[in-house]
């Protein structure tokens, strides 16, 4: 037998709510109706449980049940996801919220449907975290690898500010501009970098097994007549390619592991840092791509209510270099004093003229998440037509670059051959 617990009203309208203990529905519905009810709701009554015993079930179901057995394990997770799955995660949980769905449902809702495995473990530690008394940004804290510090910051200045959703659509808008600035960047380095390789692999094919094959064939052609200085000289690199080609090799990755080693040091990434900066072609990309994510997530971060100086701590430490690190530090420092945040941006020596002067205005017209955003807008377009303007320069200079090496070292083979015929002095076959 079930107990349903229904509600009904009588012939006079009088709401009447109890339980019934029946076989199925269909036994409480007559057995109503013969009591003179006329039944509006019936439904089986679910067992109730406590908050602890409900969390204990649903991560016994997922398969994140704690050793002990008595509490979940809300750090059972400890993958990474990829940036463009917690856009979308990000996104439709802004939709959700925004339509008045309650969190810790739309976690459930946004579990139910999510197909990545990794996501969807995810998203269920973080429904347990909640659903046991964390706060979502207490959730989100639990996992350093997929939630930055900002993400974390963001979300915690929503919940106090009692604007969630706003805060999830601004996260899900500066991740996009991110991955999409991030995305062109990689587009203009793969070509060159493709071009390069393929240019490498053509060289030493050439130099390890075509070009010997030529001198092979000229040392016997030639009578011992000397070759031309040109060809002399491309047979010289062949030969030196071909001798030392183990050791050079040993040589690069033993520069690629020392490159490393010195990026993990301190001074070594410092001097990195400053060398992208300033470097003379992509020194100006470098330093748009800094400005660009300095006033985007500070821009981003104070127009969802985070404290300017705990902002600015975020960002010292999301700049992703050194040197733009150090200059926010500067800045932590000048508004801790009470100071404005403009002196050292303008003696930086990164942050042009005009974008000081429009954070300045920004600051003393109270609108200086507005003209940070109005900055890195600007400067994602000058991103975009720096990258366009470089990838229209690499390629006649990688196209020109391969038809001087490559007709470098046809010339180079068919000189002695033109050298010969000029001289009359092939040994024909039957000639002695």
């Amino acid at each position: 037998m079930t107990t349903f617990a229904y509600s009904a009203v009588d012939s006079l309208g009088k709401e009447t709510k109890g339980t019934l203990q029946a076989a199925d529905q269909a036994e409480v519905l007559h057995r109503l109706k013969e009591m003179g009810f006329f039944p509006m709701k019936v439904a089986p009554m679910v067992p109730q449980l406590s908050p602890a015993e409900r969390v204990q079930r649903h991560a016994a179901r997922l398969g994140l049940q704690s050793k002990s057995g008595t509490r979940p394990a809300p750090r059972s997770f400890r993958g990474r996801i990829k940036a463009k799955r917690l856009v979308l995660f990000t996104r439709q949980l802004a939709t959700l919220l925004e339509a008045g769905m309650p969190l810790l449902r739309s976690l459930r809702l946004l579990e139910e449907q999510e197909t990545h495995p990794p996501l969807k473990r995810l998203i269920a530690a973080l429904g347990l975290s909640i659903e046991s008394g964390s706060t979502f940004s207490e959730a989100l804290s639990q996992y350093p690898r997929s939630f930055n510090h900002l993400y974390v910051s963001m979300i915690k200045a929503g919940e106090l500010g009692g604007m969630l959703e706003t805060s999830l659509q601004r996260l899900a808008d500066f991740m996009e501009k991110a991955q999409k600035i991030k995305g062109k960047v990689k587009a203009a380095m793969f070509y060159p970098a493709a071009v390069v390789t393929v240019a490498g692999a053509v060289m030493a094919l050439l130099t390890l097994f075509v070009i010997p094959k030529f001198k092979e064939v000229f040392l016997s052609l030639g009578n011992g007549r000397p070759l031309p200085a040109f060809t002399q000289f491309v047979l010289g690199i062949s030969d030196a390619i071909k001798s030392h080609f183990l050791l050079g090799l040993l040589a690069a990755v033993a520069s690629y592991l020392l490159l490393i080693i010195g990026l993990r040091t301190a001074a070594g990434r410092r001097a990195f840092d400053y060398f992208k900066l300033k470097a003379p072609v992509f020194g100006p990309l470098f330093r748009k791509l800094a400005i660009s994510r300095f006033t985007r997530t500070l821009g981003t971060l104070v127009s969802s209510g985070v404290p300017i100086l705990q902002a600015l701590t975020i960002v010292k430490e999301a700049t992703g270099n050194v040197i733009m690190g150090r200059l926010v530090g500067r800045v932590h420092e000048n508004v801790k004093q009470g100071e404005s945040i403009v002196g050292p941006l303008r003696h930086s020596g990164i942050f042009p003229v005009m974008v000081a002067g429009m954070v300045d205005v920004g600051e003393q017209t109270g609108a200086l998440p507005e003209m940070l955003n109005k900055i890195a807008d600007n400067y994602d377009e000058e991103v975009d037509n720096s990258v366009a303007a470089m990838l229209s320069l690499l390629e006649p200079i990688m196209i020109v670059f391969l038809a001087v090496v490559v007709g470098s070292i046809v010339i180079a083979m068919f000189l002695p051959i033109l050298d010969l015929t000029n001289q009359g002095d092939f040994n024909r076959p039957g000639e002695m």
